[in-house]
């Protein structure tokens, strides 16, 4: 009788466990877009310094920010981003700014190399907004580039996009920052070229 309630204890409590058990946490990341190289730049010679983006709201981390309101928000329980978001952004930056061979060579914030330009970034809105029947990625960052010679701005520029997502989910909201990701990557270089 004694190992007959042993076995049905064992049961019982593998049971409770299997249903008390979270669901897995699904991580994320930023999709690096892929860029053409750029022919002919005027900053081909030049170094570039790409600086940590700072956020002007809301605290940015790994966690994925959705909002429902301008008063109601939050954010996803069960998924995360693969790291910090300001540095899968300045990761992102980077990379596409090398890929594009705009500048010569292209530095993390924390290089002791001098650089001839700075840039530096302000995230405004990076969330999952949600509205009725309507689910977004926005993203919203501002740019500034700097000379380093001369200690001014050379130019400033934000970029707005809103990409419809094609699910009401963290899963869905990935899909569609990544494509305005994708969108933002290649206005940058537009606008960096510009000047």
């Amino acid at each position: 009788m004694t190992i007959t309630k042993y076995i049905a204890f064992i049961i019982i409590t593998i049971g409770i466990l299997g249903c008390t058990k979270e669901p897995a946490l699904k991580v994320y990341s930023l999709n690096t877009p892929s860029v053409n190289a750029v022919q002919n730049s005027s900053y081909k010679s030049k170094s570039i310094k790409v600086t940590y983006p700072k956020s002007l709201k809301d605290e940015v981390s790994q966690k994925m920010h959705f909002s429902y309101s301008s008063i109601d928000s939050g954010n996803y329980q069960n998924s995360e981003w693969s790291n910090n978001m300001s540095k899968l952004l300045q990761g992102t930056f980077i990379e596409v700014l090398d890929e594009s061979k705009l500048f010569k060579v292209v530095l993390f914030d924390t290089s002791t190399v001098r650089e001839d330009y700075r840039l530096e970034s302000n995230i405004f809105a990076f969330e999952h907004r949600v509205r009725g029947d309507l689910s977004h990625a926005i993203v919203s960052i501002q740019f500034n580039l700097i000379s380093i010679e001369t200690g001014s701005m050379v130019q400033s520029k934000r970029f707005t996009y809103a990409e419809a997502t094609p699910t009401i989910d963290a899963k869905g909201y990935v899909a569609a920052t990544n494509v305005a990701v994708s969108k933002l990557s290649q206005d940058l270089l537009k606008w960096l070229k510009s000047n």
